[in-house]
């Protein structure tokens, strides 16, 4: 399916074109042949799969422009790649989409100009992206191309760019590390010391005075404009107050006026009234159905009403006309309020983060900065009842730590010195001094800010299927239509006025804007919903695909369990007291970093222990350490070592097999040659563990563990969490076990480490657990938050909720059209209630979509 053309080796410049709309080997042949006319034009590949054409044009021979003309002349739409990476992308916002179809109908409008590359519309933040090559289309030509479909376009500076979250509010990271150590601790214990004010996009050409408002000369008149604040002012004002509204307002007037009057006058007077009303409106909507005509959607929600109402209006029913182009509009400012809703649980997320930070000066001394101006590095105090203004560490203080707002934990956590803290969180009691850790666009809650608008911007399999369905949907009902006026004239006998009149409500019942809004408007809802709960999902096709999951597959260590061991078990000899024992294996661990060290101290810490002095600490090679304690020798090391030693286990030894057979890390501390008592370790289990396995197992799902572990930690962790475990497994073996259980069905991975990401890839959905690392975090499809277990199950059940919404949505849009065309058919009910018919069904669907903002666990 590839074509490859050499020319001798003539010596020249390679270029690569990127060419859309070769759909088969004849395209290839024909680009081909066309391209290798040219003069001086050599080693021409093509790769059909990959869209790519790539030449070499020798020194006097055809330009890239021409070889670009030749190409156009063929109806492919072509981009020379190098110019391509050379032009940084360029944001506007635009204002007024409220639907799918209006995502539609912007990225074909804007993908239809020269030199226009890699188009991304994403309706809940309301942000265009995309590339201009350089010599084609300029930024003024992309802002008029939007104003004449009746959006708005406000050119975005680069630092307001997706990705580059406001000024004033966004910074995030799902990654707040919580130091967990990713290591397997069944081993010997054996350790050495262990605006936008007129802001044009980058590379912009400079257009001032430039108005954006393309094609609203009816603006001032009529209040109207798609957008829902034309006038810069509207952004503050309420929806009752904006363009769309004052609109709705003045048809409303006109048509309850022409009413009034048409009770008490004949309705020769009072026609030409309904007659106003219906042309107030058909004007901007006419207006905004030929721009997208030319724009390249002829068949667009527009024109189907246009044409109702304007063929009502020529067979005498302006009343009925008039009532149409009011419900229309109404259901486009219903559509506005709606989706401003949506993209509010977005935007709130912004304002978790606080407007300024108190950073501390050398002298102690503190000043008041905007928190987005904080930088790595720099110390902030953060006073009882502050939010935290970036994430960081702990230097000083301690206090409770409400996180609930960022991960959804709602229990407060205490912090103290070393300890990690997360942007947005709120401190409940103790001053705190922090060290920023993070840039302020690279914190927390920027970072799911970004994911969350990266997320809606990814349309979901159903959500695709439903907008190519309805690209043919439009375009079948005119046909359909057409066949309504023509047909039972001649077949049924009916009058031509009752076939027109038939065939213009088939025409409004067939409008798609209920059916397109049904899938983006769910699942915006359930993306938001999942971030208020620390539950981050990056598309609508990861979040559909989660509920389908037949198995979920879990790392051990980091994920259900804590990442780091614990002292579970203190079995001292006759004569020693366990709190002898911790404390002599406190002082020889004390001043240690490894993490069995770590937990013995915590322990010893945690019954108040204090721990005794000790000296000439040393370490025997992968066997024991050892200390003098108050003038005893003391030894810390595995049974092995102990045996060496000497030392009489005596009834212990059976309590070291038992030990080791639950998975635990068993130590033997001796003193003066005898064994003082054994200290068992494990990493244990999350404290939810075993009923978020049991949660996923009322949902039908099955819970395997896949671990790097040995086989006897491995099952004893997972017969304590009733689930099926495979041990000892590489990265690579993870690799192979995901691909084994996705024979079965759709599979997802939940880790937290570094050894975790292949797997996170390789599986249908990856999730990363909050505490884990950067590169899981990144990897993954989704992320919970809230170093919780329960946490997966909980990601399911939104799934699930999401798409029985979606489900629900799609059978209320064609549900109500599938009634309506009946009785429209039948002459029950006329062109009013066939408006009806998709407004209704669209108020309905995204009313219901709203439901799921408060969706929470369990319900």
């Amino acid at each position: 399916m590839d074509g490859t053309r050499s020319g001798g080796g003539t010596p020249g410049q390679p270029v690569t074109w990127r060419v859309e709309g070769m759909d088969c080997a004849s395209c290839v042949a024909k680009v081909e042949k066309a391209v290798g006319r040219l003069p001086g034009v050599t080693d021409i590949k093509i790769n059909l799969m990959a869209e790519r054409l790539g030449a070499t044009l020798a020194p006097g021979g055809a330009t890239p422009e021409a070889v670009e003309k030749q190409i156009g002349a063929l109806g492919y739409k072509v981009t020379r790649l190098e110019a391509l990476a050379a032009s940084p992308p360029l944001s506007w916002r635009v204002e007024g989409m409220d639907c799918a179809s209006c995502v539609a109908k912007v990225e074909k409008a804007v993908g239809r100009l020269p030199g226009v590359s890699d188009v991304s519309v994403n309706l809940m933040t309301e942000r265009l992206t995309l590339r201009l090559a350089p010599g084609t289309t300029d930024a003024a030509a992309v802002e008029k191309q939007i104003g004449a479909l009746g959006y708005k376009a406000k050119a975005l500076a680069p630092q307001e760019a997706p990705g580059a979250p406001p000024a004033s509010a966004v910074d995030h990271d799902h990654g707040h590390c919580r130091g967990h150590d990713h290591g397997h601790h069944d081993h010997d214990h054996g350790h050495a010391g262990h605006g936008h004010a007129q802001a044009q996009p980058a590379g912009a050409q400079p257009h001032a005075a430039h108005d954006h408002d393309h094609g609203h000369a009816h603006g001032a008149a009529f209040g109207h404009s798609h957008a829902d604040h034309d006038d810069p002012a509207d952004a503050t004002k309420p929806w009752y107050a904006t363009g769309k509204a004052r609109l709705v307002w003045l048809l409303g007037a006109l048509v309850i006026g022409a009413y009034a009057l048409s009770l008490v006058l004949p309705r020769n007077l009072t026609y030409p009234l309904f007659l106003i009303a219906t042309l107030v409106a058909l004007v901007p909507f006419g207006r905004r159905a030929f721009n997208l005509a030319r724009a390249g959607s002829p068949f667009s929600i527009e024109t189907l009403m246009v044409t109702a109402a304007a063929g009502a209006a020529v067979i005498g029913a302006a009343e009925e006309a008039a009532v149409v182009v009011l419900l229309f509009a109404l259901g486009e400012l219903l559509e506005n309020v709606a989706a401003g809703r949506a993209r509010a649980g977005i935007k709130a997320l912004a304002n978790l983060m606080p407007r300024t930070a108190l950073r501390l000066r050398a002298d102690g001394s503190t000043e008041q900065v905007p928190s987005d101006r904080l930088s790595v590095g720099d110390l902030v105090l953060v006073r009882p009842g502050d939010r935290v203004p970036g994430d960081g560490t702990i230097e000083e203080g301690q206090s409770a730590l409400d996180e609930s707002p960022v991960t959804g934990e709602s229990v407060p956590v205490t912090r103290g010195p070393g300890d990690a803290v997360v942007a947005g969180s709120i401190n409940a009691d103790g001053a705190l001094r922090v060290r920023v850790s993070r840039a302020a666009t690279d914190n927390t809650i920027a970072r799911i800010i970004r994911m969350v608008e990266e997320a809606t911007a990814s349309r979901a399999p159903t959500q695709r299927f439903i907008e190519r369905f309805s690209t043919y949907w439009t375009p079948g009902a005119m046909v359909v239509s057409a066949l309504v006026i023509l047909l039972p004239p001649f077949l049924l006998g009916w009058d031509w006025w009752t076939s027109v009149y038939r065939g213009l409500a088939v025409l409004l019942i067939a409008c798609p804007c209920a059916l397109v809004i049904s899938v983006p408007a769910a699942l915006a809802s359930g993306l938001s919903a999942g971030a208020r709960r620390g539950l981050l999902i990056k598309g609508g096709a990861a979040l559909e695909a989660i509920g389908a999951a037949r198995t979920v597959a879990f790392d051990k260590t980091g994920t259900l369990t804590a990442g780091h061991p614990k002292v579970t078990d203190v079995l001292p000899v006759a004569g020693t007291s366990a709190w002898d024992l911790l404390a002599y294996a406190a002082a020889v661990e004390q001043g240690s970093s490894h993490p069995l060290a770590k937990a013995v101290l915590a322990e010893a810490s945690e019954r108040g222990i204090a721990t005794p002095q000790a000296s000439d600490q040393g370490a025997v090679p992968g066997k024991a350490v050892t200390a003098t304690v108050g003038g005893r020798k003391v030894s810390i090391g595995s049974p092995r070592h102990a045996a060496e030693l000497g030392a009489n286990m005596g009834a212990l030894a059976e309590q070291v097999s038992k030990l080791e057979t639950e998975g635990k890390t068993a130590v033997v501390v001796v003193v003066d040659g005898a064994a003082a008592g054994v200290l068992a370790l494990r990493d244990e289990p999350r404290a939810d563990a075993a009923a978020g396995v049991a949660a996923l197992s009322k949902l039908g799902i099955r819970s395997v563990m896949l671990t790097g572990d040995n086989a006897r930690t491995g099952a004893a962790i997972a017969g304590g969490l009733g689930l099926d475990v495979k041990a000892e497994l590489l990265p690579e073996d993870k690799l192979r076990e995901i691909g084994a259980l996705r024979e079965a069905g759709s599979v997802v991975m939940v880790g937290d480490g570094i050894n975790d990401a292949p797997a996170l890839a390789a599986a249908s959905v990856g999730v990363a657990m909050g505490g884990g690392t950067d590169v899981a975090l990144e990897t993954a499809d989704a992320a919970v938050l809230k170093d919780r277990v329960s946490g997966v199950a909980e990601l399911v059940g939104l799934s699930r909720s999401t798409m029985t919404n979606v489900k629900t949505n799609v059978a209320i849009a064609v549900g109500l059209k599938a009634v309506f065309l009946v009785t429209t058919l039948i002459g029950v009910t006329g062109l009013w209630p066939a408006i009806m018919a998709d407004t209704g069904a669209t108020v309905l669907v995204t009313l219901n979509a709203l439901r799921l903002l408060a969706w929470k666990p369990g319900v």
